[in-house]
């Protein structure tokens, strides 16, 4: 699930939507929440009981309780998609009780609460039901603990927080409300280290699972549906310099690292993401859009995913790294719709994710979506690994991946 940051939090407080049986078996259950299944045991929850639940994807920290969960030890305390019992499990459900923690309501009855024990209130339906930090899961992909670790923020703001009782009073704050004013204050107080900074206009890509949102099946607008590939998230972006002596700004990101030069330092044995900002030679492709069909803009993005060779288990049969952009955004008017971004990036020789359906309507039930998301990939006839599905406007969007994928390369 996403936080209001827009970063995916794999700890948080559910309510469970509902405990069915599974046929043939007596000692467990299925519970729902959302649009996720998980294996319980049996007579452990009942509808409507507050939980905390843990997403796929999540490395737990081997300490009381989970310790004790033999059943935790054998997975090497990694929660991933399973066939368990005929059924699909994805997460794990434990109780409040599990943590020696209690459950409360609201004076009117109506909300229901976790209380932890420093007497903090986990309600399921606000930013107080994420745990993740807390009970200290993380991510049980190396990749993405390395990405979450290197994140990195606005230049100009921890040029700021460096300098937090200076930059309290005025003129300061008036200049830092200004673009050429933080640009002013740079020189003076700013460092070489600080320019590896996320860009501050840029929103970082992740898009919500359908579990997450199951009401969204009842959305029966027209949505394009591309084909999800399973790489590491690429963003460029160039900022048009304002000021007389200012130049553009080109940068290179991962989904939470900004990289200063070639080559860089990253998760993988070669830089893969400056690397594809020279393969498709972007900075340059940006530069002629930004100052020659976007006049009236003040940046532009491209946001897509390099895969290949040693990126993910899946290559696509790929003995070299290749990119798909999968967003085009410009400052005037937000993100584009996928088929504007195509028409415009790929006749600039930029590559775009494949369309399988462009006016895709939502099947009633999240389990059908889940199904459409099993097929082969355009890119190599392979499995693949989900959908993206966007809106026409290209507003709204998020995606489906699929189950038989990651009980494949997801292990």
């Amino acid at each position: 699930m996403l936080n209001k940051n827009n970063e995916r939090e794999l700890a948080y407080v559910v309510i469970i939507d509902d405990v069915i049986p599974i046929e043939g078996y007596d000692r467990v259950e299925l519970a729902h929440v959302g649009g996720w299944t998980i294996v319980v045991g049996k007579g452990e929850f009942k509808k409507g009981d507050p939980a905390i639940y843990f997403e796929i994807d999540s490395q737990l920290p081997e300490v009381e309780p989970f310790i004790n969960m033999e059943f935790l030890a054998k997975k090497h305390y990694k929660i991933k998609t399973q066939k368990m019992c005929k059924s699909i499990s994805q997460g794990l459900l434990m109780s409040a009780q599990n943590f020696g923690w209690d459950i409360g309501c609201d004076w009117n009855n109506t909300r229901l609460f976790i209380l932890d024990d420093s007497d903090n209130r986990h309600y399921s339906d606000d930013e107080s039901r994420f745990l993740t930090k807390q009970l200290g899961v993380t991510y049980a992909m190396p990749e993405d603990n390395f990405r979450k670790s290197n994140k990195t923020g606005d230049k100009y703001g921890k040029m700021a927080k460096r300098h937090g009782k200076l930059f309290s009073k005025m003129p300061f704050r008036w200049l830092m409300k200004r673009d050429w004013g933080r640009k002013f204050l740079f020189v003076f107080f700013g460092k070489k280290r600080d320019n590896n900074s996320f860009p501050y206009w840029v929103v970082k890509t992740d898009e919500e699972r359908c579990q997450n949102m199951p009401w969204i099946v009842n959305d029966k607008q027209p949505f394009v549906a591309t084909e999800k590939i399973d790489g590491t998230s690429t963003t460029f972006t160039l900022k048009r310099g304002k000021g007389l002596f200012s130049k553009d700004e080109f940068y290179v990101c991962s989904r939470n690292v900004c990289f200063d030069k070639t080559g860089a330092k990253c998760f993988y044995d070669k830089n893969v993401y400056t690397e594809m900002a020279e393969k498709y030679d972007i900075e340059n492709k940006m530069k002629m859009l930004l100052n020659e069909v976007f006049t009236d803009c003040d940046w532009i993005t491209i946001q897509g995913e390099t895969y290949g060779a040693g990126i993910q288990k899946r290559d696509y049969s790929i003995p070299t790294h290749r990119f798909m952009a999968f967003n085009f955004v410009t400052s005037k008017d937000g993100r584009w719709s996928t088929h504007s971004m195509k028409n415009l990036l790929e006749a600039n020789d930029i590559p775009c994710v494949p369309i399988i359906d462009d006016k895709y309507i939502l099947p009633d039930t999240i389990e059908e979506l889940l199904k459409y998301a099993d097929g082969k990939s355009v890119i190599d006839d392979g499995m693949r690994e989900g959908i993206v599905f966007r809106s026409l406007d290209g507003k709204k969007s998020f995606k489906t991946v699929s189950n038989e994928y990651l009980m494949k390369f997801h292990q």
